[in-house]
């Protein structure tokens, strides 16, 4: 028979990846945050209350541009547009998930959906709620943990904001172990290299994205016409 914590040390041994790209980029944003001026405690306030790794930095930046309230909000509001299809895709997923529903949605960060959306056991609300506090607990330690070391020590932190952009790699190569179909990963680069060409930085990541998902669906009809999959 397990042991009770069996499903804790499950969703610990799922979020581990996670764990190893969230702990040194919470602790690059939280030395950032406190290197800007900012006090200690408002890095872990940020993990806790925004809980967006990419918004969060981009929210340092702003501030230290002396941005008003709306550029903030339409700034950080463009950069999580892709959260929108995120959700949309986990309607039927988080369907009868009870009082853990509010905070599923919350925490859909972009490596959560990964985990959430290729394995199986995640269907159960139970599971996906684990996992996804688990991954915000990860973000928070090592945010906490920047803030408190960039208030007693100082050191060059250049380059620690790239923890971002391997995490972003890793998960990819998983996911492409556990599809094993190009075509999804062929489309989004040629999407994403196109916007990068053709678009101005601010709107490269929304129109990569809306085109991704654009021809992924023209190309799920054309597989599949007159199908129509219900909700998991």
């Amino acid at each position: 028979m397990s042991s009770p914590d069996s499903p804790w040390r499950h969703a610990l041994s799922l979020t581990t990846p996670v764990m190893l790209g969230y702990v040194p980029l919470g602790i690059a944003f939280g030395v950032l945050c406190v290197q800007m001026g900012h006090a200690w405690w408002l890095a872990p306030l940020m993990s806790v209350a925004i809980y967006s790794g990419a918004s969060q930095f981009l929210l340092l930046s702003l501030l230290a541009a002396g941005a008003s309230l709306t550029e903030i909000g339409v700034a950080i509001f463009l950069l999580s547009a892709r959260h929108l299809f995120y959700g949309l895709s986990m309607l039927g997923r988080f369907r009868g998930s009870g009082a853990r529903k509010p905070y599923l949605i919350y925490a859909l960060t972009d490596e959560t959906y990964s985990l959430l959306s290729t394995r199986p056991e995640t269907r159960d609300p139970a599971v996906a709620f684990r996992i996804s506090l688990l991954n915000q607990g990860w973000w928070l330690l090592g945010s906490l943990l920047g803030a408190v070391a960039g208030s007693l020590l100082s050191f060059d932190s250049t380059g620690m904001e790239f923890a971002l952009t391997a995490l972003f790699i890793v998960l990819t190569v998983e996911l492409m172990a556990t599809i094993r179909q190009p075509a999804p990963f062929v489309i989004g680069l040629a999407c994403g290299l196109g916007a990068l060409l053709l678009l101005p930085k601010q709107h490269m990541l929304l129109a990569a994205i809306g085109a991704a998902c654009l021809v992924l669906l023209l190309d799920y009809r054309r597989r599949a016409p007159g199908t129509v999959e219900a909700g998991p």
